[in-house]
Parts: structure tokens; sequence; C-alpha cells
């Protein structure tokens, strides 16, 4: 579970300004927190599928919110692929 202070500081790092908490960026970084602890979940429980389900709904998602700000805003996407460490 992703705990509040590990949430804040993903969007921290990401955010436009301080009251920012719902753009592409952010929920794209929110979302990669989320997926590493619950890959290190399964690690551990590898007959979880309904946790599996729930990692790849939120991959597919992350994958949206890329794909979206790689077309609105190439030099913000490249910007977070590489502060992510998310391979395209």
């Amino acid at each position: 579970m992703l705990t509040k202070t590990k949430k804040t500081r993903a969007i921290k790092a990401v955010q436009k300004h301080k009251d920012d908490t719902g753009s592409a960026s952010v929920q794209v970084a929110v979302l990669s927190q989320k997926i590493d602890e619950l890959a290190l979940h399964l690690k551990k429980h590898t007959k979880d599928k309904h946790s599996r389900r729930g990692l790849l709904q939120m991959v597919a998602d992350r994958r949206t919110h890329l794909k979206y700000l790689e077309k609105s805003d190439k030099r913000e996407y490249s910007k977070l692929v590489k502060s992510l460490g998310l391979k395209k």
C-alpha cells in the first residue's frame, strides 16, 4: 500500500505548481509508485491473481497517460520518463 508520505513525495517531485495534483505527470508518478509497490507484493505472493489484475490495469492506465503526455508536451514527457526511469 502506498503511504501518504510516499505519495506526497512522488507528487512534489513532478508537480508544476503548488496545487498540481491531477496533471498527467503527477498521475504517472503516483501510478509508478503504486506499480512498484504492487510488483514487490506480487514477488512474495505469486498466486495473488486479483492483485495481478489490478497491476495490469494500473500499467495500462499509466501507458494511456504517457501517450497523452507524449502527444501534448514532448519535452515534459521526456523529462518525466527520464526522472522516473521508465523505458520507451
